[in-house]
């Protein structure tokens, strides 16, 4: 094989992140790399502000309401670019709303994980679903889902982002959602190997360090990954977490390690798939050489076929060629050619196929929603409210959502009553709030929780955890949490709560279905899939 041409097939190994609200420049300089490296393809995401290791920056995030307009265009300029065509990946756990602005948005894997077993068809149809919407704009490979288990509460990076704590339950969710993607012909990728549930380091910004054993792991962690495999995932992220028990008790990272790519995932656990690094941008790898080419050379030797978010793609490049054997560059070559051509890139031209379509999301999120809102504390809060409202002792109280919200306006069909709502300490009075509620006995409570990550108490007000902490105490108070479970255990005197209901989303459909299932008294289907101690 010419010099040349081997050349053309390093290139295929390099997936360089691309932003959808770049420049002029970025855009031409990322056609450059297309044009005269033959790059394999590209990792999208938002903007420069909110990529894997800037998101602890303060710069802010622009929202663009034309973003999904542009990311379509961007690919068929891009694709125009390259004599290979490329092989587009996102990171889309919950839809391309994780990374665009007005697309549709599906529940959390956490929410997923909270609808029983007999119900992981809808876990397959969300998995569809997503892979409609990705081809829609031209995209053929969704870096997800997450087989993390996600058994460590102050884990800062997986939780809302893992389906739960049962191995067995993250195993058959994964495996129904990389199925429904697979079906409308969107690769699925299974992250982050070996497991990054029990890590209480974020690996964007420091390196976990997992002290199990590989008997402990096959127990557990790599259970998920192995239930992959058997089910021919068709790539596998690696991440950067280090295992010293894998790797002669030293701590380096999997995603640089052999014995962890190579031997346990390629010879013992029989894996033949794609393999693909996480980020090599994200600082717990980012930072360990200076020359540049030699992160990218150290991340293939080690067993990577793609090399997600490469930032020295021409250095990368000569460092594979001047180091590594043309039977390994084959290897990964062809597995990355296998790849495109099952999405059926390479035969096809057209590239975007079908339109969102929001209703069917909407429809799919209703049917969520009926199945995974989970009952936590029950004394007959139905009947209690109805009691209260006919002697005037019922108000609501909405937190960090005005009294307009859905679940509000749903109560009222049957259960009108006065309501009262903290939004932001700009606008709202805490201690007039709480000087009203004092002339009632029962007081609904819905929480929308602020943030998804659990940094600074989900950025709930210290001033709103003190008035829930009061009011628990002293009313009786039904509480409605939309948002992450794992915002129960910060709010002081919960367990004091005479009703408790996890609803996990705060999307319109959530918020409507727990009113309908309020005013009715019906069944819940949902359970918690971590465990939670209440205050």
């Amino acid at each position: 094989m010419t010099a040349q041409a081997l050349r053309q097939k390093v290139g295929q190994f390099f997936f360089p992140a691309v932003f959808i609200n770049d420049t002029e420049e970025n855009i031409q300089e990322t056609e450059r790399l297309i044009k005269e490296h033959n790059i394999g393809g590209l990792t999208f995401f938002h903007s420069r502000a909110s990529a894997a290791t800037n998101y602890e920056s303060k710069k802010k995030v622009v929202f663009n309401d034309d973003s999904y307009q542009k990311i379509k265009d961007l690919i068929v300029r891009y694709q125009k670019a390259a004599s290979t065509p490329l092989l587009i990946s996102i990171d889309a756990e919950w839809g391309l709303a994780m990374r665009i602005e007005k697309t549709p948005q599906y529940p959390y894997a956490i929410t997923l994980g909270a609808l029983p077993e007999s119900k992981s068809a809808l876990v397959y149809e969300v998995g569809k679903q997503i892979g409609l919407d990705l081809k829609a704009a031209g995209i053929h490979y969704n870096l997800s889902p997450l087989a993390d288990i996600n058994n460590n509460p102050n884990n800062p990076v997986i939780g809302y982002r893992s389906f739960g704590e049962n191995k067995e339950k993250v195993a058959n969710f994964a495996v129904e959602y990389l199925n429904g993607m697979s079906e409308v012909g969107v690769l699925g990728c299974l992250k982050h190997f070996p497991g990054h549930g029990n890590t209480n380091v974020d690996s964007h910004l420091g390196l976990p360090v997992l002290k199990e054993t590989l008997e402990e792991l096959l127990e557990n962690e790599l259970y998920p990954f192995i239930k992959g495999i058997e089910n021919n995932v068709d790539s596998i992220m690696i991440g950067h977490l280090a295992v010293p028990s894998l790797n002669d008790e030293k701590d380096t990272s999997a995603t640089l390690s052999k014995p962890i790519i190579e031997t346990l995932l390629r010879k013992q656990l029989g894996y033949d798939g794609l393999v693909i690094s996480d980020a090599l941008n994200m600082h717990s790898v980012s930072k360990l050489y200076e020359t540049k080419g030699e992160l990218e050379w150290e991340a293939f030797n080690a067993g990577n076929d793609v090399l997600c978010f490469a930032e020295n793609v021409p250095e990368g490049i000569e460092a594979i060629l001047k180091n590594a054997s043309p039977e390994r560059i084959e290897e990964s070559f062809n597995r990355i050619m296998k790849a495109k051509e099952k999405v059926g890139i390479i035969a096809n031209s057209n590239f975007t196929s079908g339109e969102l379509n929001f209703g069917k999301t909407s429809k799919l999120n209703l049917e969520i929603a009926q199945n995974s809102i989970t009952k936590i504390i029950d004394n007959s809060n139905t009947e209690l409210a109805f009691e209260s409202q006919k002697s005037n002792q019922l108000a609501k109280l909405s937190l960090y959502k005005n009294v307009e919200n859905t679940f509000f306006k749903t109560l009222n069909s049957k259960l009108e009553s006065p309501e009262f709502a903290f939004e932001n300490l700009e606008v709202s009075n805490i201690s007039s709030i709480e000087k009203e509620l004092q002339n009632f006995e029962t007081i609904i409570i819905s929480l929308f929780v602020p943030k998804a990550k659990p940094m600074n108490n989900f950025e709930i007000n210290t001033e709103v955890l003190d008035l829930l902490s009061r009011l628990l105490q002293t009313k009786k108070c039904i509480v409605y949490v939309f948002g992450n479970p794992y915002v129960l255990p910060i709010i002081p005197n919960l367990s004091k709560a005479s009703g408790l209901i996890q609803a996990y989303q705060d999307f319109e459909e959530f918020q409507k279905i727990a009113g309908i299932q309020f005013l009715e008294n019906s069944n819940f289907n949902g359970s918690l899939p971590v465990n939670i101690e209440l205050q």
